[in-house]
This record gives structure tokens, C-alpha cells and sequence, in this order.
């Protein structure tokens, strides 16, 4: 324990923010089938409730799997594909409605009206172009941690061709995400995703990264195709269930049925994310007359001090650690030195205390 003491003043803290940042890559082979196992993905999972699936970098049964993302499909009570607009019955409607709804009461906010708004393609809410069908992965905090950084995400999917022999493969980027993101979602910071290559309805659009929640929206016209099954699922023990379309699919199939066909259209996703660490930094200062001696009993031999070879030289200590006290002198914090520093009344020095948090 410490029996002098010195105060800090407002000019030996400051504080500083700092941002770190790690490569997250997610590859298509382990969301869509590494470990398909006899007749079912080991590391997905599926739920009683059947309106999402989690995916996982191993079988999840594991104790060393990890949450990767969960997935899920739906669509706006506005949408051509829901209840009120097909005279033929479909699967799970209401849910994929109530998934739409919600994700969108989480990312898009509701109007002036109290109405949920729908996702805007272009992200300015003032009309135009809807996403009334969309799919919905939602990164685990584990990978995005404090967010997704600014213009880091990709995402590699399949669009064209077969079930079996996809033939069309594009990747869509949060461009220019520095300077345009949008500010107008209740969940924080998103950017809109454009397509890598040859432009997918006229350059707008084709889903929202949001940096903060974790998560993707893509519109499923992704996929819109005729008599070519552009989207579809590779069913368990490799047998095809094909649709003829994603609006098929986004119907009759299941929520499971339609994130499987996703999977298997997955070919890889990419982005940075943040830890933000806030710091408090301490300039300890020890002027020339102090901090000369110490208390520690091992300091003195039959009253003399034990670093002295000759009583006639300047007392010596060695500083090995700094302690942070409350003001009733209460330790809080213990900062400790790589390696004892001489000190002398010939010296002063300063020690630079950082406490992250």
C-alpha cells in the first residue's frame, strides 16, 4: 500500500477512442453442406417453430461450434406473393408476413402514420421502389462484435442456371459506404448493396447492410427467373426439389426450404468488424524530489539503504508499478512496469498509464 500520494489534475488525463478491426470470412462450402451428414446438415439447425435456421462453422451438437448467423425469408402483406393477393394456398404465409413485419419494425422504423415501413430500395423513404420480398441474415455478435465496418462487406451468391449447375455468379458490395450511408434506421448506420459487375435492375439497389444490428436484407428478385429454376433446394441425401422461380419457392416452400435453396446459392461472405476500445490515459509525473526512496521494509539493511553502495550517493529507488487511487485512497487500479526504472534526484520522469474499458 502506498503512503504517499499525488493527485491527478484534468491535464495529466485524457481520453482516446480507438477502433480494431478483424477479417470475418464466411465460406460457401460450410454453410451449405460440408457437414451433411447421412440425410441432414449436421451444422444447421433447424427449429420446431420453422421460421429461421442457424448456421454454424461446425456440427452445432459440438462444443466447439460456433454461431455463425441465423437466415430467414418473408414477405410485405404488400407483396404480390402474399395471402391476399394468390387465389392458391401457400405455406407458412402468415409467418413469412409476421418475419417481414418484424424484421422491418426493427430495421426500417415505422411512418408518421404508425404503419411499419417497408424496406426501400434506395433507402431515401420517400417512395419508389420497395423490397417486399426479402431474405434476412443476421450475423452473430460474435462475428460483428461493436459493428460491421463501413464499406467491408461482400457477398458472393449464384443467381442463374440449374439447382445443380448454377450458372450465373455475382457479389454484391456496400460501395461508397463511407461517404453514403444512411442515417434513417432506428437500428443505427446502414449502406445500400450494389452488384460487383453488370449492373441488376438498372444499377439500383439489391439489398441494405446495417452496420450496427449485424445484418443483411437482400431482395429476393436476386433470383428472378422463368423456367429455369434459379432458385431451389438440394434436398437432403442429394435429391433435387426444384421451383420454377423464386416466387414458387417463396410460396409454396417452406421459411426452411427457402434458407436451404439460399445456402446452396452461397458461394462467399466477406467484411471487417469493430471493437471499439475506449481508453482513459494517466501521465503520471515523478518530479526530481520525489518518489526517491521507498516504503517497502526490503529497502532498508540496519537503516541503510540496501541499492547504495556508498552512503555518500543520492538515494536510489527502482519504480516497478504505479497504483490508481480513489480520492479516499482507495486502490483501484495497478499498472505494472515491464522492467524496474532507476530513479534519482537527478531525473524526473513521466509514466504514461493507459486503462482501456
Amino acid at each position: 500500500m502506498a503512503s504517499t500520494f499525488k493527485p491527478l489534475n484534468q491535464n495529466d488525463i485524457t481520453t482516446v477512442r480507438d477502433m480494431l478491426h478483424e477479417a470475418i470470412p464466411i465460406t460457401g462450402t460450410i454453410v451449405s453442406g460440408t457437414y451433411n451428414i447421412g440425410s441432414e446438415d449436421k451444422n444447421v439447425k433447424n427449429y420446431a417453430s420453422g421460421i429461421f435456421q442457424s448456421v454454424f462453422d461446425y456440427p452445432f451438437l459440438s462444443s466447439s461450434a460456433n454461431h455463425i448467423f441465423d437466415l430467414t425469408a418473408g414477405y410485405s402483406v404488400n407483396s404480390t406473393l402474399s395471402e391476399s393477393a394468390v387465389s392458391y394456398g401457400g405455406t407458412m404465409m402468415a409467418k413469412k408476413v409476421n418475419i417481414y413485419n418484424e424484421m422491418a419494425q426493427i430495421l426500417a422504423g415505422f411512418d408518421e402514420t404508425g404503419n411499419v415501413r417497408r424496406f426501400d430500395r434506395d433507402g431515401d423513404l420517400t417512395g419508389g421502389d420497395k423490397m417486399d420480398e426479402c431474405f434476412f441474415v443476421n450475423f452473430a455478435r460474435l462475428l460483428t462484435k461493436d459493428e460491421v465496418k463501413k464499406q467491408s462487406f461482400s457477398i458472393t451468391l449464384k443467381t442463374g442456371g440449374t439447382v445443380t449447375a448454377p450458372s450465373t455468379k455475382i457479389t454484391l458490395q456496400d460501395y461508397n459506404a463511407l461517404n453514403a450511408y444512411k442515417v434513417n434506421s432506428p437500428s443505427g448506420e446502414y449502406a445500400l448493396l450494389y452488384t460487383a459487375s453488370a449492373p441488376i435492375h438498372n444499377n439500383s439497389a439489391v439489398g441494405h447492410v446495417y452496420y450496427q444490428a449485424g445484418i443483411a436484407v437482400l431482395t429476393a428478385s436476386l433470383f428472378d427467373g422463368s423456367g429455369a429454376n434459379y432458385i431451389g433446394n438440394n434436398g437432403a441425401g442429394g435429391a433435387t426439389v426444384n421451383y420454377n422461380d423464386v416466387e414458387a419457392l417463396l410460396i409454396t416452400g417452406s421459411i426452411s426450404g427457402a434458407c436451404d435453396a439460399f445456402r446452396n446459392r452461397l458461394v462467399n461472405i466477406s467484411f471487417n468488424n469493430t471493437t471499439e476500445i475506449n481508453s482513459t490515459i494517466y501521465f503520471c509525473r515523478a518530479n526530481y524530489n520525489e518518489y526517491n526512496y521507498s516504503s517497502n521494509p526490503t529497502y532498508l539493511d540496519e537503516s541503510k539503504i540496501v541499492v547504495k553502495t556508498n552512503p555518500n550517493d543520492l538515494p536510489i529507488s527502482f519504480i516497478t508499478s504505479v497504483g490508481l487511487y480513489s480520492a479516499d485512497n482507495e486502490l483501484l487500479a495497478v499498472a505494472k512496469l515491464s522492467e524496474p526504472i532507476e530513479k534519482n534526484p537527478t531525473d524526473e520522469l513521466i509514466l504514461r498509464v493507459r486503462l482501456d474499458y
